[in-house]
């Protein structure tokens, strides 16, 4: 088949949402280190990665304007450029303030990527279910060479090197994003910025009861997906006693499992309904987390992270619904604004893990994930029983 234009888009923006994750999931693998040298808790790196995430939620609806105004190519190249820099700054932070503050601006800089390029493959590709399925799989690639990279890397030369070897890999992307994606033309380059922000469009958009109804299914999954990306790794070495190493490979299954099964969590999804394939991954998570608290040993926790793996892909299945329910013109900054509303709540995944994991243990901990995931499956499944069609 001949390679078309669109592939390298397609391509291209993965990449370019592989290298953001990275940055974002550099952190999670060496929390130990990280705690021991600046001498702080699990409950003060999870507010500082609940802080990245919430920087991460707040420009989702501002870069979505930004590419309405300069175009999706400009902001991606900001976003890749601005996450190599900021994680140099991090692992040259001479003390926890800084660490914070290069932690908020690294969700700042990676949060211009997602909302734009997905808006982008959406006007390029008409299955967007399994495009958007392949583009978010360069997340769960991240995630199956971060944790084993940075874990190694870091034993060996210390977390500070281990984290600014994303300033390194940032570079090269740039470099090809730039030189093979064409320019793209703005939606609208002459309208004015202050005017999107006006609440009252704002609020009607997020008030239409099939997204009010979408965002809440997502900010609950998105909730336990920030919780696990912050921490599984340390509840492995803590909870059931595993190595760094060991850890750190089992996170990068976990994410092997996401980026595999993903894309067809978004085929189930174009050929069965949103709703279904959301609802499945609801059920295989709350399956994946019971399996990883009492498993009793190795081959079941791998069980487990196949399960989870499954079931946090679920944004295949539910990034479409969204989709469906905006106009061409609003596929830009309104996801970007719908994944600011939703996001902003689920952010507070990391420090409420890290809460709980502190004061109740990690069963707890996890046990509160599993009930989220919960009344998500059951606000789909009411929603589909009853034909409320939301």
């Amino acid at each position: 088949m001949r390679w078309r234009y669109r592939e390298t888009v397609l391509t291209l923006c993965t990449v370019a949402f592989f290298v953001t994750m990275v940055g974002r999931l550099a952190i999670s693998p060496i929390i130990p280190d990280i705690a021991a040298d600046l001498g702080i808790s699990n409950s003060l790196i999870g507010g500082a990665l609940t802080a990245m995430w919430v920087a991460y939620a707040l420009v989702q609806f501002p870069s979505g304007v930004l590419a309405d105004r300069f175009g999706e190519r400009a902001v991606i190249l900001v976003s890749v450029g601005g996450t190599g820099a900021t994680t140099f700054l991090i692992a040259s932070s001479p003390g926890f303030g800084v660490f914070v503050l290069g932690t908020v601006l690294l969700g700042a800089a990676a949060g211009l990527h997602y909302s734009v390029a997905t808006a982008l493959i959406t006007r390029t590709y008409d299955d967007i279910g399994k495009a958007i399925g392949l583009h978010n799989g360069g997340g769960p690639l991240a995630g199956l060479v971060t944790p084993v990279a940075v874990a190694w890397v870091a034993v060996s030369y210390g977390w500070r090197v281990a984290v600014g070897l994303v300033a390194v890999l940032a570079v090269p992307v740039v470099a090809l994003f730039w030189w093979r994606i064409r320019p793209t033309e703005p939606r609208r380059p002459n309208g004015r910025m202050r005017e999107r922000f006006d609440l009252g469009p704002m609020t009607t958009l997020l008030s239409r009861p099939t997204i009010l109804f979408t965002s809440v299914v997502a900010a609950l999954a998105d909730f336990v997906w920030q919780g696990l990306a912050s921490f599984l790794p340390t509840f492995f070495v803590q909870y059931h006693g595993y190595s760094q190493t060991l850890a750190g490979s089992l996170f990068a299954g976990y994410f092997v499992a996401q980026g595999v099964l993903q894309v067809g969590v978004g085929a189930a999804a174009d050929r069965f309904g949103r709703d279904v394939a959301a609802g499945a991954c609801m059920v295989a998570s709350i399956a994946g987390i019971g399996v990883l608290v009492v498993g009793p040993g190795l081959p079941w926790m791998v069980a487990g992270i196949g399960l989870l793996g499954l079931g946090m892909g679920w944004a295949a299945a539910v990034f479409p619904r969204f989709m469906d329910s905006l106009s061409a013109d609003e596929q830009s900054s309104g996801f970007g604004l719908i994944r600011t509303a939703y996001m902003v709540v689920a952010a507070s995944g990391s420090v409420v893990v890290g809460v709980l994991a502190d004061s109740f243990g990690w069963g707890v901990a996890f046990g509160f994930l599993m009930a989220l995931l919960a009344v998500a499956g059951g606000l789909l499944a009411g929603n589909r029983a009853l034909g409320l069609g939301y």
